[in-house]
């Protein structure tokens, strides 16, 4: 019985040395590989260039019309013609709409020959004046039913006139918001005309930058509905005073549109171009990692042994312009930096270059 319980124990104790040195063995594997240096990483590389930049005044400013207003009709009536189509360009006097006149040409028609008659008086008056065939408050009150038979016609007149709507400047109707047969109250809004080139961009600038913009200075901007396309303009006015709240200054710069592209209330990103140019360092965009903690670029540096590492640098960035950015502090000029495959990159680690492969910025290729 002893014997047999020495012998199971013997077994178990075996079957346990056996699994402890197994686990030990492989424990020593995952910390060989854990310990192992990290094969260099393939990189694109790129230089730090010295470029001529011509400084700018970033801002974002809302499009608005030369001229802009909602046409609307200044007395009642019913529509009798719609003289234009949605969105159809008009000149400058184009009749748009005409209400229903045919009782007010009636009162103007009876007005008339009230007038005339007040003339005939009136002259008859007058030729009998000189020889006191008349007194002289009969002449008055004939001069004075004349001018007033005169007035009314006049009132009358502009009656009518009102009941046709002329465009009055020329430029792109908006959408009609009326019909055909429609009462119309005075004041209805009949569609929107739009004075389109060129049109105005309204944008606000820091007070500090007041000494640096003037009129005549050109702007060029963007808009989201041709975000590959810019528009150039020119200052075209400051206003008088700076802005209590936001201690900012508002600038208006007149932009061509001659196709019609830029439409009034458009958002624009507006870069206000300064006079001369100055020297900045710059690297391609994607060389820049951009996080809450602070930009950063990787530098490639040779080690004592001939090799490539990189080596992680804070930098601070300006402008960018066509897929490069100015670097204002942290590289200096000729220096190469990662321009590709730096995600995953650590400080200090070994990398080849291979500037013909075109890598992922959100990947890096290991040999």
């Amino acid at each position: 019985m002893i014997k047999r319980l020495i012998l199971v124990l013997l077994l178990f104790g075996g079957a346990a040395a056996g699994v402890g040195y197994w686990k030990y063995k492989k424990f020593q594997q995952m910390n060989a590989q854990l310990t192992a240096p990290r094969p260099p990483a393939v990189i694109a590389s790129a230089l730090v260039q010295q470029e001529n930049w011509q400084p700018m005044l970033r801002a974002v400013g809302s499009l608005r019309a030369q001229s802009g207003i909602q046409v609307t009709n200044e007395v009642p009536g019913i529509v009798s013609l719609i003289g234009f189509e949605s969105g159809q360009a008009v000149a400058a006097g184009a009749v748009l709409l005409r209400l229903e006149d045919s009782v007010e040409l009636a009162t103007l028609e009876s007005l008339k020959a009230d007038q005339r008659l007040a003339e005939v008086q009136y002259r008859r008056t007058a030729e009998l004046m000189p020889k006191q065939a008349v007194s002289k408050s009969e002449f008055d009150i004939a001069k004075a039913t004349f001018e007033s038979a005169q007035a009314k016609v006049a009132q009358q007149q502009a009656t009518v006139q009102k009941k046709v709507i002329r465009s009055p400047f020329g430029g792109i109707l908006g959408i009609r918001q009326v019909d055909q047969g429609q009462f119309l109250p005075a004041g209805t809004s009949i569609v929107s005309l739009q004075a389109l080139d060129p049109l105005y961009v309204d944008y606000a600038l820091p007070e500090r930058e007041f000494s640096k913009v003037a009129q005549g200075q050109t702007v060029q901007l963007r808009v989201g509905a041709y975000p590959d396309a810019q528009f150039i303009g020119s200052v075209s006015a400051i206003d008088a005073g700076v802005d209590e709240g936001s201690r900012s200054i508002r600038v208006r710069a007149t932009v061509p549109n001659r196709d019609n592209l830029l439409r009034p209330g458009m958002f624009a990103e507006v870069e206000t171009l300064m006079q001369q140019e100055s020297a900045v360092l710059t690297v391609p965009r994607t060389a820049i990692s951009y996080n809450t903690y602070g930009n950063f670029a990787y530098v490639i540096d040779k080690t004592e042994s001939g090799g490539l590492r990189v080596k992680r640098r804070q930098v601070e960035t300006g402008a960018v312009r066509e897929g490069r950015v100015a670097v204002t502090r942290g590289l200096e000029a000729g220096e190469q930096v990662v321009r590709a495959g730096l995600v995953k990159l650590r400080d200090g680690q070994s990398v080849t270059i291979d500037d013909s492969v075109q890598l992922d910025n959100g990947k890096v290729a290991e040999q």
